[in-house]
């Protein structure tokens, strides 16, 4: 599975994602950032966006596609960076990088819906040593941003927190998984 395809054409994804993103987090780059997202949108008839709806898979996806090959691949990065912050996340403690990371798949679950949407399992390897694998249609630049910034925003103190992928496989090679090792 190649990323910007989503596993199952009936999975929707909730609008205060989508509208944070958009309107608020590509906002901060640029207004022809936000702007080009907001046309593929449109081409793929989400044309007005509201926090209470919910909009196909598909078309945030390929959202995710344009911005890669028209703007910067790296946005990404920044962008998964600012998922905590956007979407609706779990209410729990998470008083530790490990309980941090468990909350990603969580999170995931709730702006997420509609059939096999794949998942993010975290284990822990090592005292500040932990693997992520991600089976999604995401960009791999994009849950790399997302990992860093939960394992940051979790942290008790002000950490480096470095994410690699070290996986023997890789979505952008057609593969269901990437696998990434966070150290903190």
């Amino acid at each position: 599975m190649a990323p910007y395809e989503p596993f199952d054409q009936d999975v929707e994804v909730r609008g205060r994602t989508v509208v944070a993103v958009v309107d608020e987090g590509l906002a901060r780059f640029s207004e022809t950032h936000r702007g080009r997202a907001r046309e593929t949108l449109a081409a793929h008839g989400v044309t007005d966006p509201t926090d209470d709806e919910w909009y196909p898979q598909e078309a945030w996806l390929a959202t995710f596609e344009q911005i890669a090959a028209d703007l910067d691949a790296d946005l990404l990065d920044r962008l998964g960076e600012q998922i905590p912050d956007a979407a609706e996340w779990p209410d729990e403690d998470a008083d530790d990088v490990p309980a941090g990371l468990r909350t990603v798949d969580v999170a995931y679950r709730r702006n997420h819906r509609g059939g096999d949407i794949g998942s993010y399992e975290f284990e822990r390897t090592g005292d500040h040593e932990g693997r992520m694998v991600c089976e999604t249609p995401y960009p791999c630049a994009f849950d790399r941003g997302l990992i860093r910034a939960v394992a940051r925003r979790a942290s008790p103190v002000e950490t480096f927190v470095f994410v690699e992928e070290t996986g023997g496989e890789c979505r952008r090679e057609g593969a269901d998984t990437c696998t990434y090792t966070v150290h903190w």
